[in-house]
């Protein structure tokens, strides 16, 4: 495993945060395409598949961007280079040391990443969470021994699960865990829990022990509460134009001298 550059932060922002890395001369960050707010001079931008074709596909598979952009420092001095959230929530350190070299998170949460820390492809092991697990089937491992950064939507909850503690989680609201920690996907018991329930057919059970970090939006509930609102205005103003159509034309046909 390479060893990762040691890089100093500053979290900045409450609902919109921004992470602020810190480099000295040859340090450098790898970052999400796209995710990049603003960087001193000195920096140089290396964007690449991050170690061959392989490597990106296997990154575009959990979600992020074929490429991956390298932010190299080479002034002297202090180096700073900043990188923004992409939907309203919490940007969440985690120090890969503290948990054996590796972190599981849903696809599509990193953000950025000390040099030397990879992202790989991780497949739930049963049949059951792979069949229906959502968010949760496809994970990204971090892996590594430097500091990752991932971002999650809404209010975020930290849990350390004891040896056999369980819990039961929406597949969306499953940010990340420890490797320690077992995951699996249970049915929602009863036919009306089920249909009427409006959590979902299916829910992530959690066992320790291990860290959990939950969020209280995933970027899927959002994006389905925007799209149902849009398709309701849109129906809306199809209603307000007929309405409109309909009152000219019948204006028209009943002779109505004011047009």
């Amino acid at each position: 495993m390479a060893t990762a550059d040691v890089i100093d932060y500053k979290i900045y922002g409450d609902d919109m945060q921004l992470v602020e890395i810190e480099l000295d001369p040859g340090e450098a960050v790898r970052a999400e395409a796209g995710a990049m707010m603003y960087m001193e001079d000195g920096i140089e931008m290396q964007t690449s598949t991050g170690g061959g074709m392989f490597k990106g596909f296997k990154r575009m598979f959990t979600g992020e961007s074929f490429f991956i952009t390298t932010f190299l420092y080479n002034g002297s001095g202090k180096g700073h280079a900043a990188f923004a959230a992409p939907y309203p929530g919490r940007i969440i350190p985690i120090d890969l040391r503290s948990f054996g070299g590796s972190f599981l998170c849903q696809k599509d949460a990193f953000l950025c990443a000390a040099q030397g820390v990879e992202i790989e492809v991780a497949f739930t092991k049963k049949i059951g969470a792979g069949l229906f697990g959502g968010e949760g089937f496809i994970l990204q491992r971090l892996e590594g021994d430097g500091l990752a950064f991932i971002h999650a939507g809404g209010a975020i909850i930290k849990k350390e699960l004891s040896r056999g503690e369980s819990l039961r989680v929406d597949t969306g609201c499953l940010v990340a865990f420890s490797p320690s920690i077992d995951y699996d996907i249970q049915f929602v018991g009863g036919f009306k829990n089920a249909l009427f329930g409006g959590e979902g057919m299916f829910l992530a059970t959690i066992t320790g022990p291990g860290r959990v970090y939950l969020q209280s939006l995933p970027f899927s509930r959002l994006a389905d509460r925007i799209a149902a609102a849009s398709g309701f205005q849109a129906r809306g103003e199809q209603k307000g134009v007929a309405g409109i159509g309909g009152g000219l034309l019948g204006g028209i046909l009943g002779g109505d001298s004011s047009f």
